[in-house]
C-alpha cells in the first residue's frame, strides 16, 4: 500500500484499523488528527482534548476487539476521534447540532458506546460494573476506562478505584494525564522500563505469590506480593494507585505509538486483576493554536483552520456569566468576608473575573462537587460568606452535601446557578432542568431565579446580604436582554415578586428568564382582546403568596412559567392554591408552563424552548386552551 494512500478512508469500523500494520499507525493518527480539526472548525465543541488522545484512541481500537471489549471514555470531551473511527464519521460533522450526533458517548447511538458520559468520574465505577457482570456471565472480554481531563480529581474515582483493588477485579485504567502537573518521560529508557513492567515477568512473579498463598497461607501471600511490588518500585517506583491495589504501569509518552501499543498488548495479554496505565498527553497536541492557548482549545465555536481564529458573535448584551463575575467582584469591595469557590469551571462561571480581582479568596476545588459544597459550609461556619458557583448540572452530584451540610445545619451558603435551563448542543446531560425542584423542597432555603441580568445583578446583592440560611439564584447561559444595568444591585425583599405589566382578564406569572416571552406573549393575547398582567416572581422560595393569591382571585386564567422541570416553581403555586382553596369553586383555570417529562437532545435553546411550550406561542396556546378556545393559525399570523 502506498504512504499517501489515506488509510483513513479505509476505516469505517475498528476491525479494520486492526487489519493494518502497526508501522502504519501514525498514519491514521495523523490523518485522524487533521479530520478532527477539520470538523470541529465547522461545528464548534471540545477540541483540545480530543486532539490530545488521538495515538492513544488508534492504540486502543487497534489492540483491543472492541465493541465486545469495552470501552469507557472519560470525560466524553474526549470522544470525538473515537467516533470518527467507530462508523460515524459519515455523521460526524452533525456533531452537536438539532438531529445530530451527541458531543459526548451516548449508549443510544453505537454499540462502540457501552456507557454514556458527559460529567466526569464516572468510567471506574461504571468500568468496575461490568467487569464483575462479565465475571458472573463467564465472559473474558476486556473493560478499558479512560479517565483524563481533571477527572481524577474527583472522589468517585478514586471510591471506584478502592473497591476495584480489594476486589482483584480485571480492569484496566487508563490515566490520561494532560496537565503537565508530572513531568513527562522522555528517552528509550523509560518507555523500556513500562514495557517491562507490563510483561509477562512482572505479572507472573505476582501470580506465583498468589498460587503460594493457597499453600501457604493469607500472611505469606501479603508477605510475598509485598516483596514483588517492593522489587518492582525499585524500577518503576511505588503510587498511591499500587496502594489501592492497582498494578500501576507508567508514566509513558501518550504519543508514542511505538511504545503504547506494546504496552497495551502487554496489559490485555498478561493482567488478571486491576491495572492502571499512566500516560502522559498534551491536550491541544498536533494543532500550534490549541497548543499556544491557555485552555488548549478545550471549548471552542466554529473557527479559521489556518489562524485558528473563532468565530464570534457581537453581543447585544453582556452575558449572565460576565454580570454575575462583576456583580460579585462589586459586592466585595463592600464585604471582606465574600469568597469564591469554583469546582475546575472558573471561568464557565465568572468566578475567573472575582479570582482576578480577589485572588486570595478565590478558590478551585478541582472536579469535586461534594466537596465544593461542604468546603462551602466550613468556610460559612466560620462566618464567611462563600459563593459556591455550580453549573445547575452539576449541582446535582453534591444534592447530599446541599442537604446535610448546608440545609440541616442553616449555614448560609450562597449558590449562583449558572447554566439554568436548556443549554443548546451539550444537550440533556448538560441542561439545567432540576435545581428549582430539588432546592425548593429543601426547609429555609431560599430559592431565587433572575428575569433578565439587572435583576441578577439584585439576586447577587440580596444573597450577599443575607445571612439567615442558604440561597440561591439560578440564570440562563448566553447573554443578557440588554437591560439598563444599576452600578450595584439593590437587596430584594426576600419572597416578594414584582408586577411588571397590569391587566384583568389573564395572569402570567414568570419564575426565571422566560418573563420576555411572557411579556410579547401578554402583547399577542392583548392583540386577541384579553387584557394580561404579567408578574415576575423573582421567588420560588419563599413564595410570594400575597401575590400569587391577588392574581387567582382577580384573574380567569393564571398561568406559570419557567424553564424548569416539574414539581418545581408552578408546583409550589399550585400546592399553595390548593391549601387555601382558592381553585374550590372552579371560577379560576390554572396552567403551568414547564420542561416536559422528557430528556431533549442538543438544538438550538431557542428550538428546545419552542418544543418545550415555553416560547410566546406556547403560553398563547395554553391560555386559549385554558379558556376553552382554540387558537387558529389566523389568529396565530394576526398576532
Amino acid at each position: 500500500m502506498a504512504v499517501d494512500t489515506p488509510l483513513l478512508d479505509q476505516i469505517n469500523l475498528p476491525h479494520e484499523l486492526r487489519e493494518l500494520d502497526e508501522s502504519q499507525l501514525p498514519q491514521v493518527a495523523d490523518e485522524l488528527r487533521r479530520e478532527l480539526i477539520d470538523v470541529v472548525s465547522e461545528t464548534g465543541g471540545h477540541l483540545g482534548a480530543g486532539l490530545g488522545v488521538v495515538e492513544l484512541t488508534v492504540a486502543i481500537h487497534h489492540t483491543f476487539n472492541t465493541p465486545q471489549d469495552r470501552l469507557i471514555w472519560d470525560v466524553g470531551h474526549q470522544c470525538y476521534p473515537h467516533k470518527i473511527l467507530t462508523g460515524r464519521r459519515d455523521r460526524i460533522r452533525t456533531l452537536r447540532q438539532q438531529d445530530g450526533i451527541s458531543g459526548f458517548t451516548k449508549r443510544e447511538e453505537s454499540e462502540y458506546d457501552p456507557f454514556g458520559a458527559a460529567h466526569s468520574s464516572t468510567s471506574i465505577s461504571s468500568g468496575l460494573g461490568m467487569a464483575i457482570a462479565r465475571e458472573l456471565k463467564g465472559d473474558d472480554n476486556n473493560v478499558i476506562a479512560v479517565i483524563g481531563d481533571g477527572a481524577m480529581s474527583a472522589g468517585m474515582a478514586f471510591e471506584a478505584m478502592n473497591n476495584a483493588g480489594a476486589m482483584d477485579a480485571r480492569l484496566i485504567v487508563i490515566l490520561n494525564d494532560n496537565d503537565m502537573s508530572i513531568a513527562p518521560p522522555t528517552g528509550a529508557m523509560s518507555a523500556y522500563l513500562a514495557r517491562l513492567a507490563s510483561g509477562r515477568t512482572y505479572m507472573g512473579m505476582r501470580e506465583i505469590g498468589k498460587k503460594l498463598s493457597a499453600y501457604l497461607g493469607e500472611r505469606m501471600d501479603r508477605a510475598i506480593t509485598r516483596a514483588v511490588e517492593h522489587a518492582r518500585g525499585y524500577v518503576t517506583g511505588g503510587t498511591l494507585f499500587e496502594e489501592l491495589g492497582f498494578y500501576h504501569i507508567g508514566p509513558i509518552d501518550g504519543h508514542d505509538l511505538a511504545t503504547l501499543v506494546p504496552v497495551l498488548r502487554n496489559v490485555r495479554d498478561n493482567a488478571t486483576g486491576p491495572v492502571l496505565i499512566h500516560a502522559v498527553t498534551r491536550k491541544g497536541k498536533g494543532y500550534p493554536p490549541a497548543e499556544a492557548s491557555t485552555d488548549k482549545y478545550h471549548g471552542v465555536s466554529k473557527f479559521d483552520v489556518i489562524t485558528g481564529a473563532q468565530a464570534k458573535s457581537t453581543p447585544n448584551a453582556p452575558s449572565y456569566t460576565k454580570v454575575f463575575g462583576q456583580s460579585l467582584v462589586e459586592e466585595a469591595k463592600h464585604d471582606d468576608k465574600i469568597v469564591g469557590i469554583t469546582a475546575a469551571m472558573p471561568s464557565g462561571t465568572g468566578i475567573d473575573i472575582f479570582g482576578e480581582a480577589f485572588p486570595d479568596r478565590t478558590f478551585d476545588v478541582g472536579i469535586a462537587e461534594q466537596h465544593a459544597v461542604t468546603f462551602a459550609a466550613g468556610l460559612a461556619s466560620e462566618g464567611f460568606k462563600p459563593f459556591a458557583a455550580i453549573y445547575s448540572t452539576f449541582l446535582q452530584r453534591a444534592y447530599d452535601q446541599v442537604v446535610h451540610d448546608v440545609a440541616i445545619q442553616k449555614l448560609p451558603v450562597r449558590f449562583p446557578i449558572d447554566r439554568a435551563g436548556y443549554v443548546g448542543a451539550d444537550g440533556p446531560t448538560h441542561a439545567g432542568s432540576f435545581d428549582t425542584t430539588f432546592l425548593a423542597t429543601l426547609p429555609g432555603f431560599v430559592v431565587m431565579g433572575a428575569s433578565d441580568e439587572a435583576e441578577l445583578r439584585h439576586m447577587v446583592r440580596t444573597a450577599a446580604e443575607y445571612d439567615e440560611g442558604p440561597i440561591s439564584l439560578r440564570y440562563p447561559r448566553g447573554e443578557g436582554i440588554g437591560v439598563e444595568m444599576p452600578e450595584r444591585g439593590e437587596f430584594l425583599e426576600i419572597g416578594r415578586g414584582r408586577v411588571v405589566r397590569e391587566g384583568s382578564r389573564v395572569a402570567i406569572l414568570s419564575f426565571g428568564a422566560r418573563l420576555q416571552e411572557a411579556l410579547l406573549a401578554a402583547e399577542d393575547l392583548e392583540g386577541f382582546g384579553l387584557s394580561t398582567t404579567v408578574a415576575d416572581a423573582r421567588f420560588a422560595k419563599p413564595l410570594d403568596t400575597e401575590l400569587v393569591e391577588r392574581l387567582a382571585s382577580s384573574h380567569e386564567v393564571l398561568v406559570t412559567v419557567e424553564e424548569g422541570s416539574i414539581g418545581g416553581f408552578g408546583s409550589h403555586v399550585a400546592q399553595h392554591l390548593a391549601q387555601v382553596g382558592a381553585m374550590d369553586n372552579g371560577s379560576l383555570r390554572f396552567r403551568s408552563l414547564f420542561m416536559p417529562d422528557r430528556f431533549l437532545d442538543q438544538a438550538n435553546p431557542n428550538v428546545m424552548n419552542s418544543e418545550a411550550g415555553l416560547n410566546r406561542d406556547g403560553i398563547v396556546k395554553t391560555v386559549f386552551s385554558a379558556l376553552g378556545k382554540e387558537l387558529t393559525d389566523a389568529q396565530r399570523l394576526g398576532a
